[in-house]
């Protein structure tokens, strides 16, 4: 496709993109009035099943593969001028191979080459083109996963580490607990304990300091009584 081909962006667009006019302008494009579709004929919306769930053709996406074609196009009749003149075909009521037949033509009459060589050559230049960006593009998912998820994968790794060492030690101020209940019930017991034999002691205490004082009391009384 030649360099100085006005409008070439939007050409792109348009091979891929149904109703490229609308999408660009945000306004619709008066089409003339078609016989309507079945329901069961009309194509469904192009989507693609990943591990996140179902992705759907996103405008910036498009945007970005028509740029990269846009700059990695080839000078002269190519891929690119055949799919222009494939889509003429559209509405002729053409079956598929016919269509494909008739836009091979009209590439020839407008100067294309004369074997189909050129159309595959340069399709599958703009295919390896194509794969090239998605290798980069998964390579910078592939980084972004590694820094954001990677990221929050570490913070949880640290915050179930937290959560763990914080279960040991209440595990561990539980065993702690029981055992100063334990000790509780025994110190309740050895207070009993050690309370009895101290009164009994004071007890013993308190007869012997009698049985002196009174042998001392009465001794006393009987000098004075038998020694005046």
């Amino acid at each position: 496709m030649a360099d100085s081909e006005p409008g070439i962006g939007k050409k792109i667009l348009s091979f891929f993109i149904k109703d490229a006019d609308e999408t660009a302008s945000g306004t619709q494009v008066p089409r003339p009035a078609a016989a309507p579709i079945p329901e069961s004929s009309k194509p469904a919306p192009a989507t693609v099943t990943n591990a996140a769930g179902t992705g759907q053709i996103d405008k910036k996406f498009t945007e970005h593969f028509v740029n990269l074609l846009e700059k990695a196009n080839l000078p002269g009749p190519d891929y690119f001028e055949y799919k222009q003149a494939l889509q003429s075909m559209e509405g002729l009521g053409l079956g598929e191979e016919k269509q494909f037949q008739a836009a091979w033509a009209s590439f020839k009459a407008m100067g294309g080459a004369k074997d189909t060589t050129v159309l595959k050559t340069s399709a599958d230049q703009y295919l390896t083109i194509l794969v090239k960006d998605r290798e980069s593009f998964l390579k910078d998912v592939e980084k972004a996963i590694k820094e954001r998820v990677g990221a929050l994968q570490d913070e949880q790794q640290k915050l179930e580490q937290t959560n763990a060492a914080y279960a040991q030690q209440i595990i561990d101020l539980q065993k702690k607990i029981d055992e100063n209940k334990n000790r509780l019930g025994q110190i309740s017991g050895e207070v009993a304990e050690q309370t009895a034999k101290i009164n009994s002691n004071k007890d013993s205490f308190e007869v012997t300091y009698v049985s002196f004082v009174d042998q001392i009391q009465s001794d006393l009384v009987k000098i004075n009584q038998y020694l005046q």
